[in-house]
């Protein structure tokens, strides 16, 4: 399985966090992670994003439109400072199921890039040019099936995971503060990347301009960005770094998967692992692969079984650690009846695939086959829309 190589810069790292303590993520952030499962992917070339969006579930034309002459991407201008934000997308198969995520970064347009010194513009090119945060135990994979519909496109595809890494941030109330005011607004990766307006990130950016980008899913993921390898990101001195495990667990708690290994490749359905609800789906770009059935599913508007966030617990309402693994089956244990699966857990959290009605209406009753002394209670996420209750 692919990894990042750690980063040589060095910080005070905090240990993971069980999920039985007082002090919660919540109550400890504003937090950093680096994360070592995801890599990164650079799409090169003049049909860099004609080619993407015939592939991705998401509207990705934004990467090709023409900055504003009242704005720049010069971190250095008297001129509004102007970012492309990030996509959220994945890619599926012909028959709609889930294969990959990709979150989609676009650098400053060539000719706006300053040089490594940041004095002056860089050389300039007519290449388009994309970034992709992915999944890094399957990059080889996602490099080998977009190179299959490559055909005459002109667009290079290359791993870079050696010189580029991921990292989020969240936790805290980082994600109830205005972007606009608190934290970085539609900042750039690049070189001459968007400034923004938080002296305290302003001064603590990479002198190549990288910055963070609001998550593109929901608010309450906080920040995430691409950065040079070996280059501590803006705010990483300031915060907490600590371990993926605390990301994966704020994920979990919000009720949000994430990679092939979350979200079964081949084998889920987008909608019910909510993508729709994580904008990673546009329903009126047109045609990509596998968006037929995803079209079909949406319009028919009615789904039954949805990913859910879970806490596990005994008989006595106490959270339960590690009795539970990825696979086992929820049921209800008067009837019988399964209800769904677990796909993700760690310490007493988890994410399972449920029936909506039963998750609800016998929320705590339900527990896990084989270890009925273990109780399932299914959460209702804050960032559901309404709509997705009417089936309960």
């Amino acid at each position: 399985m692919w990894r990042n190589k750690p980063t040589p810069f060095s910080h005070r790292t905090i240990k993971f966090f069980s999920t039985q303590q007082k002090t919660r993520l919540q109550n400890a952030g504003p937090l950093s992670s680096h994360l070592t499962s995801r890599t990164v992917i650079r799409f090169a070339g003049p049909d860099s994003v004609k080619f993407l969006q015939g592939m991705l579930t998401n509207d990705v034309r934004r990467f090709g439109e023409p900055v504003d002459e009242k704005v720049t991407t010069l971190a250095t201008s008297n001129l509004p400072t102007v970012g492309t934000t990030p996509v959220y997308a994945a890619l599926l198969t012909a028959q709609g199921r889930f294969l990959y995520d990709f979150f989609l970064y676009r650098p400053p347009r060539s000719e706006k890039k300053l040089d490594r010194t940041g004095s002056g513009p860089g050389p300039g090119s007519d290449h388009v040019e994309v970034l992709a945060d992915v999944d890094g135990s399957v990059v080889d994979e996602v490099v080998d099936t977009l190179k299959r519909y490559q055909l005459r496109s002109k667009v290079d595809i290359e791993h870079v995971g050696k010189d580029f890494c991921c990292w989020q941030r969240y936790g805290g109330e980082l994600s109830d503060k205005s972007s606009a005011v608190e934290e970085p607004e539609s900042a750039g990766v690049g070189w001459g990347g968007n400034v923004d307006s938080s002296p305290m990130s302003s001064s603590q950016g990479s002198e190549g301009g990288w910055q963070w980008f609001k998550d593109p899913r929901l608010d309450c993921l906080g920040f995430r960005g691409i950065f040079p390898t070996g280059t501590p990101p803006p705010l990483v001195e300031a915060d907490k770094e600590t371990s993926e495990e605390n990301y994966l667990l704020w994920r979990l708690e919000q009720g949000v998967a994430e990679g092939p290994n979350e979200i079964p490749k081949g084998e889920a359905i987008p909608l019910e692992y909510n993508l729709a609800g994580l904008n990673a789906i546009s329903f009126d770009k047109g045609c990509y692969v596998g968006q037929e059935l995803v079209a079909r599913t949406h319009h028919r508007g009615v789904i039954r079984k949805r990913l859910l966030p879970l806490k596990f617990v005994d008989d006595n309402g106490k959270e339960v650690e590690q009795k539970v693994a990825p696979g086992s089956t929820v049921v209800d244990p008067s009837s019988g009846k399964k209800i769904g699966t677990v796909t993700t857990a760690l310490g007493s959290r988890g994410l399972g695939l449920l029936r909506l009605e039963e998750a609800f209406k016998k929320s705590g009753e339900l527990a896990i086959q084989g270890c009925e002394d273990v109780k399932v209670e299914s959460i209702k996420p804050k960032w559901w829309p309404a709509e997705w209750f009417q089936n309960e």
